[in-house]
């Protein structure tokens, strides 16, 4: 038990930070909104007056996020959607059109991840994480994009990135090879589509931990003894925190941010130690033994 306080813990579940109404009229278009992270977004979203749009290629997520959403007494629809194949998204985008008119808001949260160590992954492994994590994150970005340029209308993007874009992340070599495309993404896009008003940002969850992480990193965190001790917060992050962020970033607060990734992880990305400790390799960490060809 650690001797200092650590950040504040945050408001409770349903407190807004921005005034009520702020999205109402407004649609937002939420991949993989239907769980976790993607869901607490939507959430805030909903929570402002906005109608959601829920995109998934799973039916018990966009069932679950349906409901998640209709009890918060928002109105919203769900779509089916593969974000790796550009005719399922302009499928979903016209549904979320014929629903809500068109969405002003996107937010990118769907991706692939798992651990591996990189001499263990297959190509299989590696194409499906960089085509659903930075394909799909540009496919669905496009869509959205090309019907705002061509309706000369304002629009706000936001892809939910990670830290180890910047640092690299051992035992995640797809994923963090994707989420630096996703996060140069966001630098391009904002320049090319500023001029149209359309703004592009980044969103970089910390540790928030949630139903929809994989049992991998679900077990590496049960066996981890003191989480909260762990971060520089002395505390974990909380899904509403993230979903705080998210809606400050589309909201009319903040319109002259643009091509810029928030971090909100209580600095944990950035702790160094004054000595390192002992290299401990990604294979032992996860329990495997020596390499195999």
């Amino acid at each position: 038990m650690s001797a200092f306080p650590g950040l504040p813990t945050p408001p409770p579940v349903g407190t807004s930070a921005l005034p009520a109404g702020t999205f109402e009229g407004t649609s937002v278009f939420v991949t993989g909104g239907g769980t976790g992270l993607g869901k607490a977004i939507a959430s805030e979203f909903a929570r402002l007056g906005a109608d959601i749009v829920i995109a998934s290629r799973k039916p018990e997520h966009l069932e679950a996020g349906e409901q998640s959403i209709t009890d918060l007494g928002a109105r919203v629809t769900t779509v089916e959607c593969d974000i790796r194949d550009p005719e399922s998204i302009t499928t979903a985008f016209d549904a979320a059109e014929a629903a809500f008119g068109m969405p002003s808001v996107l937010v990118n949260n769907a991706a692939a991840n798992f651990p591996v160590p990189a001499e263990d992954m297959s190509p299989n492994a590696w194409r499906t994480v960089v085509d659903i994590t930075l394909n799909g994150t540009f496919f669905v970005a496009r869509e959205f994009g090309r019907r705002h340029l061509a309706a000369e209308t304002p629009a706000s993007i936001i892809n939910v990135g990670a830290s180890y874009a910047w640092t690299g992340g051992p035992g995640f070599a797809h994923s963090a090879a994707a989420k630096a495309g996703v996060k140069n993404m966001v630098e391009t896009l904002a320049v090319e589509w500023g001029p149209y008003g359309i703004q592009v940002n980044g969103l970089v969850p910390g540790l928030m931990p949630h139903e929809d992480m994989t049992d991998d990193i679900q077990g590496n965190l049960v066996r981890t003894h003191d989480k909260d001790a762990a971060q520089p917060a002395l505390r974990v992050g909380q899904r509403q925190e993230l979903g705080w962020a998210a809606t400050f970033l589309a909201s009319p607060f903040a319109r002259f941010i643009s091509g810029h990734t928030l971090v909100v992880d209580g600095a944990n990305w950035q702790r160094r130690s004054l000595t390192n400790p002992e290299v401990i390799t990604v294979r032992d960490q996860m329990g495997r033994g020596p390499f195999e060809p």
